[in-house]
Order: structure tokens, then C-alpha cells, then sequence
């Protein structure tokens, strides 16, 4: 983590991340103190094979105007072929798992459901398996 700088450092950095093989989702991609070129990331995610996550959160109570940022990663990911993960960021019981505006935005961009990554637990973990080469035992019968 670093403090806030250019659009071309955290492109870089975030690009550096997906690189080096051991990320397999970036999260809060589309916040706003950290703008990226999101395009080049989202052909880096498709190209690393690494999600890049969408958070409910972002649109209600953290990261203030992630919305249109959030939109243009999902968008963007679509058209590069890569995954997108959905994240509630729930520090309360009561909004754990609520991906509504996931969802909404998920819609509005016309984002193939088969590339969300947390739909099933089962798509989550055979995605973890192919980026680590290993399957977590406890969760073999999901």
C-alpha cells in the first residue's frame, strides 16, 4: 500500500501485481483516490487471468464515487474476456453478501454471469485451483 499518486503509478503498480503470479484478485479496482487506466488493466486481468472485484460497499457507504468507476471496469473486463469478483465489504451482519448494486451494474453493462467469479463457492474454489495449482481439501465436497 502506498499513498495516493498518478493514474500511469497505479496502472503500473496494479499491472505489476497481476504480473508477478501470486494475486488473484485485485480489490477496490475502481476507487477513485487511485484512478487507473482501466482499460490496460482489464487486458492485464484477462491477460493474467486475475478478477478484478466490484464492491457493493463502493456504491453506498466507502470509496465515494467508485460508481462510475466500478461501471467501467465491468465494462471493460467484459470486452478484454477476463472475471470479476463480487465483494460486500459487509462490516455489519446486516448487509453481508448483498451485492445489489454488483448486480445492478452487473446488468447495465451486460456482464456474462458465467465470468463472476462468487456465484458458486464451486466456481471460486476450480478458479483458486487453476491460478494455484492446488485444491483446498477442506472444501473438496463443495
Amino acid at each position: 500500500v502506498f499513498a495516493p499518486q498518478d493514474k500511469a503509478t497505479h496502472t503500473e503498480a496494479m499491472i505489476a501485481a497481476m504480473a508477478n503470479g501470486d494475486v488473484h484478485i485485485i480489490s477496490h479496482p475502481g476507487n477513485p483516490k487511485f484512478p487507473v487506466d482501466i482499460p490496460a488493466i482489464a487486458e492485464a486481468a484477462a491477460r493474467y487471468n486475475v478478477a478484478l472485484e466490484i464492491n457493493n460497499s463502493s456504491f453506498t457507504t466507502s470509496r465515494s464515487g467508485s460508481e462510475p468507476n466500478c461501471r467501467a471496469i465491468a465494462a471493460a473486463v467484459r470486452d478484454a474476456g477476463g472475471r470479476l469478483a463480487f465483494g460486500s465489504d459487509s462490516h455489519t451482519a446486516f448487509t453481508l453478501g448483498n451485492f445489489e448494486h454488483c448486480l445492478r451494474i452487473m446488468r447495465e453493462v451486460d456482464f456474462p454471469e458465467e465470468r463472476v467469479l462468487n456465484v458458486t463457492p464451486r466456481r471460486l474454489l476450480d478458479f483458486l485451483a487453476m491460478r494455484t495449482g492446488k485444491q483446498i481439501e477442506e472444501f473438496a465436497d463443495l
